[in-house]
């Protein structure tokens, strides 16, 4: 009897910097369910990659007086080397500068364009650098950036955009008919209520403003934008193909699940299910929203100094430890704390006494 397939994602990590235990959470976490649905005989398919085009990228590797791509280079072994450390069974690892996925996304942005999905016009409104987000002035928060609270500046250019508005209802109404689609429970709330049901804007998927990105094959000097190059690894990573796609993505989509991080959720909730809609492709099962792992009550920053790391966990208390405290110490729905005092705690209780006695008992009982 054929093994039934079961498609696993994380959301792809952005190539600017070396991950944190925060953003390893993520790879972890999917990789425990992979390997449980292994383990109940399904055909898993398990994706992570990188996202590796962006203004953000092109400015670091100019500060650093390299090649963007010498760059991303750099920043996708350190991520490949975090994997191997713990111990992560990935099938597909794609990158965004994979030149099949960028073939591949411009023949997306050119079918999106040729039946009307994406237009041509212009763009003003205020810009967000590390999120690389447009806001319209009443989205700010203080006349900041409503996601990272950083300063945002004022831009105006020429853009292609994809029309979110033409879908609203149909996304209003795919979303209340498919109650397991968005999870938890808390995070469709704040989709529906704070993102869809006050109105989708249509959203700029072009810039001219760099060059570090998926040209526009009919309109070169136009790169295309994040969210339609980054969210298509999704399909592109299993073969899919305007013009004929292979049969490993027919057998594998949709996708089981979508594993992604509270901040893109609005990204996945939307934008994702509108471009597959308006390419005539099955959405994904469900998308399910984690919270993050804090440092004690804070988020971790590079800037506050309060950033751990993978390595110097898995230095301190063994890789199955650090994947056990990742696992454990994780709330569903909410955001979870790691400090090392915890750390500690459970390795103790939970590993050294109560895991570690009921082995020694029951090696002890089996001589």
């Amino acid at each position: 009897m054929s093994k039934k397939p079961y498609y696993i994602t994380t959301a792809i990590a952005y190539a600017s910097r070396k991950p944190h235990i925060g953003n390893t959470y993520e790879v972890v976490f999917t990789d425990a369910v992979a390997r449980y649905k292994r383990m109940q005989g399904y055909d898993v398919f398990f994706l992570t990659g990188t996202d590796e085009h962006g203004v953000k990228i092109e400015e670091l590797a100019k500060s650093e007086g390299i090649t963007p791509k010498e760059h991303v280079d750099k920043v996708v072994g350190e991520i490949q080397d975090i994997c191997k450390l713990m111990h992560i069974s990935y099938d597909g690892f794609i990158r965004t500068t994979d030149p099949r996925h960028e073939e591949v996304v411009q023949k997306i942005f050119k079918k999106l364009y040729d039946q009307g999905d994406i237009y041509k016009s212009e763009y003003e409104g205020m810009y967000c650098t590390p999120c690389e987000s447009f806001w319209t002035p009443s989205q700010l928060v203080d006349g900041k950036c409503p996601d990272c609270g950083r300063e945002v500046q004022s831009a105006k250019e020429e853009a292609y955009f994809l029309r979110l508005s033409k879908y609203q209802q149909w996304l209003e109404d795919y979303i209340e008919t498919h109650p397991d689609f968005i999870v938890p429970e808390g995070k469709k709330k704040e989709m529906m209520n704070n993102f869809i049901k006050p109105g989708l804007q249509d959203l700029c998927v072009s810039r001219t403003t760099f060059q570090w990105g998926i040209p526009v094959t009919f309109d070169p000097k136009h790169v295309i934008y994040v969210w339609i190059d980054a969210l298509s690894n999704y399909i592109t990573a299993m073969g899919y193909d305007p013009d004929g796609s292979s049969d490993q993505f027919k057998k594998y989509w949709p996708c089981d699940c979508h594993v992604i991080g509270k901040d893109i959720m609005r990204f996945h909730s939307i934008y994702w299910p509108v471009m597959l809609h308006a390419l005539g492709l099955e959405l994904p099962r469900q998308l399910f929203g984690h919270n993050w792992i804090l440092f004690g009550e804070d988020k971790m920053s590079k800037s506050r100094g309060n950033v751990i790391y993978a390595s110097d966990v898995v230095d301190a208390f063994g890789v199955d430890a650090a994947r056990y405290y990742l696992l454990s110490e994780m709330p569903y729905g909410s955001d979870g704390s790691i400090t090392y005092e915890s750390l500690i705690e459970r390795f103790n209780t939970d590993l050294a006494n109560t895991l570690g006695n009921l082995v020694n008992r029951t090696i002890a009982m089996a001589q």
